[in-house]
Formats: structure tokens, C-alpha cells, sequence
């Protein structure tokens, strides 16, 4: 393959599913157009240069990962046996999971998929490493316990080492998932799944119901409320994290939501300095427990509480350098490195006074880059040592889970090793002002380098062509351009030549001068302001603390906050209450809302940010970035290029992948995927928003049992066996392994290998160890000796079942039917035979949630790109989402027939129905859900449980006979929840009229009934 190959298709992998291939890169780290099978190994690679050198023998800097011996931890080896230790334990049958029940219960429900946006597979693979080393692996209780397992214990005693190293008053477990891979996600599963544990299971003190959540700052603190189990768009609920009938428990969480500056202690009493001369005192600074009632109140009184890190690779406890290191850091280097740690030594004291106060169950730290950067005293580019789980940018890239970033690659300027854009701040950063606005003696847009003029320019004709692509498919929503600057000076100026300014003449005159990119031009043609602003100017650093925006800043955006509280007022159409907030507040929820339809940002179109967007700032619409300051590292670079990152359409395609988005990018010199680009536009998809149409279609509500499981009557002394066509189990392959295999060497014969020696084994040797397990496993109580008369029972069905019901094909076996899962899935078509079979028609009854036994149509609420069926006023909610064109048939079917009262297509609607296959519990989701009218009038119907099915495979058959012989005779005989029945299509161009068969068959059953009475 060439190394285009990359380009044109770079998404390997589905989303959803464990990847299994990926590029190849090459010695520069570029694709070089291979794939290769397997995953991706997690290695030492970063996106940081390495060090300087340093001279002198005291230069040299111990490393990280070295211990008092020398010893070195290698995360990534952690890692990768880790990964292989999960991906082992997720094959597993769920009885061999080693979880506590509600663990089990959640873990079915994150990989089942059926919810309005499916965790992702690297979402999912987080929280199944804390939860393998927690439970599976067993934490102990101090450092030095000795865990369950030996590789287990050398998992702990890497994590305690890497602590000891850096962070000797903590345990921290650090989980490395790419920007837009969804962190707040993987952060609700961990809450939901601690919580969730401890109020059902109070007495297992690894879990706990207090958990404290630290931002960098506050844009991603407000955005994070999403994690409050009260809040209207909380995750637990809309994006379906638990079940329902687990979010009551939910509730009872305690979260604190905070950014790190309120770790910051206060004075015990305020007073300004003239109040302190005349009292004669010093101020005294709060202590630990009064600034954690301040900051985190709600646990006060709870013990080992859990706390989650967002961004954590703010948070360190840096080392002191050495001279030579010292010497090393000059100018801005040197500035930036101070702030980073002074912000860092903050955040961590807060956490050591956390835990000397209440005590901490442990320290998850969510990060797209924990990396440790210069000036921190380590050294630099080396992964924190407690990273657990690694989900790099190139694996998000594979499967589809955010844009791939296309960097200039050439251009027609003579000389240099690089294009111009590429690295922009080389050619312009000498000629723009160094300081403040007010101290620049610069403010003239127009005389902004001729080199930035041009990167704007080019990199906005791009923009209109991605405005003009979008508009045309009507997607309500537009592409965003964003700018990161150097300074506010800097910032000012490029936001007026972008979106226009006015000019003051010597005599007091004042002209408007456009601004260079029409659609993001805030004046009309006339000088009138537009009634919704185009381009924002932000500091987001000014933003994050909090605190009040310095008066230059608020002097250079004045007029934007005046016309935004303007806005507001004519949204909510109090005055009152907007001339209450303040600036800040007003530019942070400006800034939270870009490109959110209906909301503050709406209009938004350019963001011409202060120093780097924040990380945590999830506009996905975001398509064009233009860097104008310096980028020390590639770290910092893959920040910033970050905040374009997140997908706008999360749509498979037909391959079951995300179509390729990107996002192009000026003047960031980020050296991943360099190469030519085809800068071809295409649209995301529109999203929808499905839900119930209420109260307007309340009368056509459906109802459901929530089945947890079946009891079952059986005979202790006489079995009859009544089998179906689902009955049947073909022997393949495909079910049990290659059949024939042929071996060669470079020379000499050939050698072919099969299993033709099984063969040999008797008939009647399989049909009685089948009994006996049978009669073992599914009719004898624990501790019972099996009863000889039974097993007998059973042979006879057994034979009569070998006899019918077993169909060899490929080669295979008899004797294949005694390895354990195929003996299993044997033992489950019996059971249901001998069920049938069993006289009197009370045999199974269903047995229902205990804490949500029915579920309805009025709850379905999501939001989603995927194939839709727009309903009539047959059915409650107002699209139903099909995943094929059968479905989409059944749907018409559905809303056509006279004899259909109401139906529902089980779409995030809950429905499930337990089942068995191989031995192991399992859920599947049927697809319809139909009302009808079958003779005894609306006040009875009939409802119908439908499955479009085109292929039928063993699963398949177990599912059927699951519904036909436990799920509808167990809700029926409970008496209490309508009457039921279940049907399956297998024709899409019969569909019809087997519907209709269907029907008909039951409006006669009924005549014939009500005539017999």
C-alpha cells in the first residue's frame, strides 16, 4: 500500500469494538501506508523532543521511573501486561468474572451498546482496568499486602513505587485516553460504578458514595455539572450510563465539583491593610479543614472518599532542579515553567489536605497527556509512572473516534526546511507587539505581518467553502473557526482585521473598517453592530482562575460584553438578573455555548482566544485553527490542536466505522500526519432528537415487564421432552474450530490434520456423559447426590435428541458436543424441551425487576444522526431508528394495519429479555414492540413481540426459544401484565403478508376461544 493509503482511509477499526489493526509507522513516526494486524502496543514514544543537553558530573537527573537500586519501572510494560491481563478476563463467561453482582450488572449494560451513544471500546477498557485491579485483582490494603495474584501484585507494587516516587502521600492510578475520546464519559462510569457498589453493598469499604472532582478551571468545572445525578442533562440519564432502575441509588452520591484555585487558602478574617495596623495583627490563614468545608462541604464527615483529576497532568509535585537545569530555562520558558508549578503545587497540597482530613479511597487522574514538561524537575516527555490504561492519539485516529489533523505539507515559498504556515510564528513573531495593548504603541490591524494576513486569508477561503458545504445540507449548525494568540494585544488586532473595528479620525470622526472575513464580520455594511455577534475575543487564561478580568482586557472587550448582556436580557427578558452577572461569567458561558443552537453562542463563528483555548472546551464543530504565538512542545501543540478534535457526527457507515472528519490547522508546527491533503469536504450528517410526543400521543403509550429471570416447575421423576425447529444445533466450523487442517514445511510433505479419530468415540459414551451433566448441572440441588433413575431419563432424551435434532456439517464431530460450551448450549435446547413438555400449563413463571418491574415509551429521550422512520400517530415516540432496511419495511407494516393499535420500534427503550446460550446469562434486545387488536377490543390487546431477523444462527434459535418457551408463558402467567406473544421475520419481501398471517391467526385463535366458552 502507498503511504497515501493513511490519508484517503485512515480509520482501521470501529469504535466500539477491540481494535485489531493499525498503521504501521515508520523511524519519523509517520505512516508509512502498512497495516499491520493486532493492536497497537502502548510504548515510550512521546510527542515531546527530549532534552537539552547538560554539562558537569552533578547534571545528570535521576530518573522517574528508577528506584533507591536503580531499578527502572517502564509504565508502558505495566501497561501493555495489563491490557493483556483485561482483554484475557473480558472473554471470560460472566460466571468467572470475579465481580460483585452490580458490577456484572453494569459491565452487560457498557457492552451490550444499546444506548443513544454506545460507550466506546476505550471508555469501556478504562474503567474495566480499575475495576480488574480493584476487584479481580484485589487492591491491598497497604502498601507491601501481598494481592491475590503474583501478576497482580506486581501491578500494585509498580503503582505504589511510581507514587512513592512522585506523589508519597497518595495512590494515584492515572488512565491516558486521547483528546475527544470522551473522558467526562469514562469519569460517570467510574461514579456510577463506586456508588453503585457501595449502597449495595455497604460493608466493601473498596468502594465509596463521596467523590470530589478537581478542573484546571472554571469552564470545565461548569461543564462538568453533567455528572450530578440531579442535573437536566446529566449523563446517567440522557446518555444512559446505568440502567434505570439503578439510577434511584444513583442519587445517593455526594459530588463536589470544583476547580483547583479554590485550594487557595483564605485569611480566617479578611482585613485590609488599615484594619490590620490598627488591630496590630497578622492575617492567619485558614486551615486545612476550614478550606476543605469551603471547597468540598457536602463530605465533610465521610471517609475515604474518591477523587477524579480532570486534566491531571496539571498536577504534580515538581522536583528541584539542579543549577545546570536552572541555567537551561531562560525568558518565557522560564516564566511559564514557574506558573505550571506553582499551579501544580496547589492542586496537590489541596489533595494531601483532603486526605489528612477525610482520608481518600484513591486518586483516578484522567489525562489526554500526562506528561511531565521542563522546569518540572523531571525529566522531560516521560509519561507519569501511574498511567494504568493508554489510548493513544493515534489509536483514537484508527478507529474513528475524532478528526484527523491535516498540517500544511509545501507551498511555493523558495527555501526553508518547513511550509510557512506550518510553523507561522518564525516569520511573524518578531514583528508583533511584545507587551500589552496599552504598552504596544501597535494598533493598527492593518499593519499585522504580510505573512498572517496571508495564513488568514488563506486558511478563512477554506472556512467559506466547509459554511457553504454545511448550509447546503442544512445541518442548523456552522463550522467554527478559532485563533490562538500570543498576547492580548496581539488578540485585539486580529480580531479587528478578522471581524472590523472602527477608525477615529484627529478631528473626532469615527468610520467603520470591515473586517477581512465576511462571515465573521460583527458590523453590517452600514457600521450598525449585527444583533448576534460573529467573533469573540477571549482570555481564556484570565477565564479559568475566576478571578476579575484585568482592566485592559475589559476595555478591549467592552463593547462585546455590553451587547451580550443585551442578549441575554432578550432571552430571559430580565434585566435584573443579567446586569447581575458578571463579565466573566457572561464570556464563560459565551465561550461554553459556541455553536450550540439556542443558546448564548449560538451565532459564533470565529474565537480569537489569549494564549490556548482550555482543555475541556468541547465544541465539536470546531474545523480551522490558526496558531500566532510560539509552541515550545509538540505537547502543547497536541493541547491546542485538541480543542478541534471532537467529531461532530458519531454515525457508523456501512462497514460499521465513523467516516473520516478532519480539521485543518495553520501555524501549530505538530508533526503528526504530514502529508498532501485533498481537501474534500463532507458535511457531517444532521442529528434529530427522538422522544416521546407527549401529551399529544399519550393515549398509544406502551408498556413493558422488565424481566430479570424465570422460575421453573419440572418433574423430579418422569421427563417428556417436546422439541421445535429451534431445537436443532448444527455442528460447524464455524461453532467449534477448523475441522481440517494442512501443515507444510518450505520443502517436503505436506501434512494434513483432522478429526477423523473422533469418530471412534461410541454413541452411546456421548449420550450418557451428556445426561449426566445435564441431570448434575440443571436438576440437582447443591450438595444432592444426582438420582441414577433421572440420568437414565435423560440419555433417552438425549439419543432421541442426537437422533433429530443434531446435524454434523464440515467434518465435525459427535464426540465435539462434549466440550463445555457445545455441551452447554445442548444442555439449554434440552431444558427448554423438557420445559415445554412438562404437563399443566403453569410450569414458568417470569420474575420482574425488583426496583423498576415495568418500563414506557414516555422516557425514550436522545439524540442521534442514524437511519429514522419518521411515526404517525400510531406510535408514541416520533422517529423510530432502524438498522436496516427490513426495519425500515416493518416500520410502514406497522403504521398501515388497521388491526395495530399502537407500536414502538426498542430503540433505547429498555426493553431486554434475559436469556441463555452456552452456559452463559445473557440480554438481547427484540425489535419491535406491537399493540393489536386481535378480537377482544382495545381495553385487551395483544401485545406482540417482533424480531426482524435475515440470517439465523445458533444464537439466534436460542433467542427465540427463549421468548416462545419461558419469556411470553412467564409474563402471561404472572396475570398482571397484559397478554403477550412474540413472532419472527425472516423475509423481508414477506414481511407483510406474514404479518398479516400472523394476525389472522390470532383473531381466529380468539374466535375460538370465546366460542368454546
Amino acid at each position: 500500500m502507498s503511504t497515501e493509503a493513511f490519508f484517503d482511509s485512515p480509520i482501521l477499526n470501529s469504535p466500539y469494538q477491540r481494535p485489531d489493526r493499525h498503521w504501521q509507522l515508520g523511524d519519523a513516526g509517520q505512516p508509512t501506508g502498512v497495516v499491520e494486524s493486532g493492536r497497537r502496543r502502548s510504548d515510550l514514544t512521546t510527542p515531546i523532543p527530549k532534552p537539552r543537553a547538560t554539562r558537569g558530573k552533578n547534571a545528570a537527573q535521576a530518573d522517574i521511573f528508577a528506584d533507591a537500586q536503580g531499578d527502572i519501572y517502564d509504565p508502558t510494560e505495566i501497561i501493555n501486561g495489563i491490557r493483556q491481563a483485561v482483554d484475557t478476563w473480558r472473554e471470560l463467561p460472566e460466571s468467572q468474572w470475579q465481580v460483585t453482582p452490580t458490577t456484572a450488572r453494569l459491565l452487560r449494560h457498557w457492552r451490550s451498546g444499546e444506548m443513544p451513544l454506545p460507550p466506546f471500546f476505550c471508555q469501556i477498557e478504562a474503567v474495566e482496568t480499575v475495576i480488574w485491579l480493584t476487584e479481580v485483582a484485589g487492591k491491598p490494603e497497604h502498601k507491601g499486602r501481598k494481592a491475590k495474584l503474583a501478576t497482580a501484585q506486581r501491578y500494585w507494587e509498580h503503582l505504589f513505587a511510581a507514587n512513592e516516587a512522585s506523589n508519597p502521600d497518595l495512590v494515584r492510578m492515572a488512565l491516558k485516553l486521547a483528546t475527544g475520546a470522551g473522558k467526562t464519559t469514562v469519569m460517570a462510569m467510574l461514579i456510577a460504578w463506586h456508588t453503585l457498589n457501595a449502597v449495595r453493598h455497604p460493608n466493601a469499604k473498596r468502594f465509596s458514595k463521596g467523590f470530589l472532582i478537581v478542573a484546571p478551571g472554571i469552564t470545565i468545572k461548569d461543564r462538568l455539572r453533567v455528572l450530578q445525578p440531579n442535573d437536566p442533562e446529566s449523563y446517567y440519564s440522557t446518555r444512559h450510563i446505568v440502567p434505570e432502575d439503578m439510577l434511584r441509588d444513583l442519587g445517593q452520591a455526594k459530588i463536589v465539583i470544583t476547580n483547583y484555585h479554590s485550594f487557595k487558602k483564605k485569611d480566617e478574617v479578611s482585613l485590609n491593610k488599615v484594619q490590620q495596623a490598627a488591630l496590630a495583627t497578622e492575617p492567619k490563614q485558614e486551615s486545612d479543614g476550614s478550606m476543605l468545608r469551603r471547597v468540598a462541604g457536602p463530605l465533610m464527615g465521610m471517609k475515604n472518599i474518591v477523587v477524579l483529576n480532570d486534566e491531571a497532568h496539571h498536577c504534580y509535585r515538581e522536583r528541584p532542579l539542579s543549577p545546570e537545569e536552572e541555567k537551561a530555562l531562560k525568558g518565557d520558558e522560564k516564566a511559564e515553567a514557574k506558573e505550571a508549578n506553582e499551579a501544580a503545587r496547589l492542586w496537590i497540597s489541596g489533595l494531601e489536605a483532603v486526605k489528612r482530613t477525610l482520608g481518600l479511597n484513591m486518586v483516578y487522574d484522567l489525562s489526554a497527556t500526562p506528561f511531565f514538561l521542563r522546569g518540572s524537575g523531571y525529566r522531560e516527555g516521560s509519561l507519569f509512572g501511574w498511567v494504568m490504561s493508554d489510548f493513544s492519539l493515534m489509536d483514537a485516529i484508527e478507529c474513528g473516534i475524532v478528526k484527523l489533523p491535516r498540517v500544511p505539507i509545501m507551498d511555493n515559498v523558495e527555501g526553508g526546511e518547513t511550509p510557512m504556515f506550518r510553523n507561522l510564528w518564525e516569520h511573524v513573531g518578531t514583528k508583533l507587539p511584545k507587551k500589552g495593548r496599552a504598552k504596544s504603541g501597535f494598533d493598527d490591524p492593518q499593519k499585522l505581518p504580510n505573512e498572517l494576513l496571508s495564513a488568514i486569508d488563506a486558511l478563512y477561503g477554506h472556512y467559506e467553502k466547509t459554511f457553504d458545504t454545511w448550509k447546503e445540507h442544512g445541518l442548523g449548525v456552522e463550522p467554527v473557526f478559532i485563533v490562538v494568540c500570543n498576547n492580548t494585544a496581539t488578540s485585539k488586532l486580529v480580531h479587528d482585521y478578522i471581524a472590523g473595528y472602527e477608525i477615529e479620525d484627529k478631528d473626532g470622526n469615527k468610520r467603520l473598517m470591515a473586517g477581512a472575513c465576511k462571515l465573521f464580520r460583527n458590523f453590517d455594511p452600514d457600521g450598525v453592530a449585527l444583533p448576534k455577534m460573529r467573533t469573540l475575543l477571549i482570555d481564556s487564561q484570565q477565564i479559568e482562575s475566576g478571578e476579575a478580568i484585568s482592566a485592559e482586557f475589559k476595555a478591549a472587550a467592552e463593547p462585546e460584553i455590553a451587547r451580550f448582556k443585551d442578549e441575554l436580557v432578550q432571552r430571559t427578558g430580565d434585566r435584573a438578573a443579567a446586569e447581575k452577572i458578571d463579565d466573566t461569567a457572561i464570556l464563560r458561558e459565551v465561550m461554553n455555548t459556541v455553536g450550540r443552537p439556542g443558546q448564548l453562542g449560538e451565532a459564533i463563528r470565529c474565537v480569537v482566544s489569549v494564549s490556548m483555548l482550555t482543555e475541556g472546551w468541547d465544541a465539536n464543530t470546531v474545523t480551522h485553527v490558526l496558531g500566532v504565538r510560539a509552541f515550545g512542545t509538540q505537547l502543547l501543540c497536541e493541547q491546542v490542536i485538541g480543542r478541534a478534535l471532537r467529531r461532530v457526527s458519531y454515525r457508523l457507515n456501512d462497514e460499521d466505522r465513523f467516516d473520516v472528519e478532519y480539521a485543518d490547522i495553520f501555524g501549530i508546527p505538530f508533526d503528526f500526519t504530514a502529508q498532501p491533503q485533498n481537501a474534500t469536504i463532507k458535511p457531517p450528517p444532521p442529528m434529530v432528537r427522538v422522544e416521546a410526543i407527549s401529551p399529544e400521543r399519550d393515549d398509544v403509550e406502551i408498556r413493558f415487564p422488565r424481566v430479570e429471570g424465570y422460575r421453573t416447575e419440572l418433574p423430579r421423576d418422569t421427563l417428556r421432552a417436546k422439541f421445535t425447529d429451534d431445537s436443532t444445533l448444527e455442528l460447524t466450523p464455524d461453532l467449534v474450530g477448523a475441522a481440517q487442517t494442512v501443515n507444510s514445511g518450505i520443502v517436503g510433505e505436506e501434512a494434513e490434520m483432522n478429526l477423523d479419530h473422533l469418530a471412534d468415540t461410541r454413541p452411546a459414551t456421548i449420550q450418557l456423559r451428556l445426561a449426566d451433566r445435564i441431570v448434575r448441572r440443571r436438576l440437582t440441588e447443591d450438595g444432592e447426590v444426582p438420582n441414577p433413575a433421572l440420568i437414565m431419563e435423560m440419555r433417552k432424551i438425549v439419543r432421541r435428541w442426537m437422533s433429530e435434532h443434531l446435524v454434523c456439517k464440515g467434518n465435525t464431530q459427535q464426540a465435539q458436543l462434549l466440550y463445555y460450551d457445545i455441551a452447554d448450549r445442548v444442555a439449554d435446547r434440552i431444558m427448554a424441551a423438557i420445559t415445554r413438555g412438562a404437563e399443566g400449563g403453569n410450569r414458568v413463571i417470569a420474575m420482574l425487576d425488583p426496583y423498576n418491574r415495568e418500563g414506557s415509551t414516555r422516557h425514550v429521550g436522545f439524540n442521534t444522526s442514524q437511519d429514522r422512520y419518521e411515526t404517525g400517530p400510531k406510535c408514541h415516540i416520533n422517529y423510530a431508528i432502524a438498522d436496516s432496511d427490513w426495519e425500515l419495511e416493518f416500520c410502514r407494516v406497522a403504521d398501515a394495519h388497521p388491526r395495530v393499535l399502537a407500536w414502538v420500534k426498542n430503540h433505547n427503550l429498555g426493553f431486554e429479555v434475559p436469556y441463555r446460550a452456552g452456559g452463559e446469562a445473557r440480554r438481547y434486545r427484540p425489535d419491535f414492540i406491537l399493540q393489536i387488536d386481535d378480537g377482544k377490543g382495545a381495553d385487551d390487546p395483544l401485545n406482540l413481540v417482533v424480531e426482524i431477523k435475515g440470517f439465523r444462527n445458533e444464537d439466534a434459535k436460542d433467542k427465540a426459544d427463549t421468548m416462545a418457551t419461558y419469556w411470553v408463558p412467564g409474563v402471561n402467567n404472572l396475570g398482571t401484565m397484559g397478554r403477550w406473544a412474540f413472532a419472527e421475520f425472516t423475509d423481508k419481501w414477506t414481511i407483510q403478508t406474514e404479518f398479516e398471517g400472523v394476525i389472522t391467526e390470532w383473531i381466529s385463535k380468539v374466535a375460538t376461544e370465546e366460542g368454546a366458552a
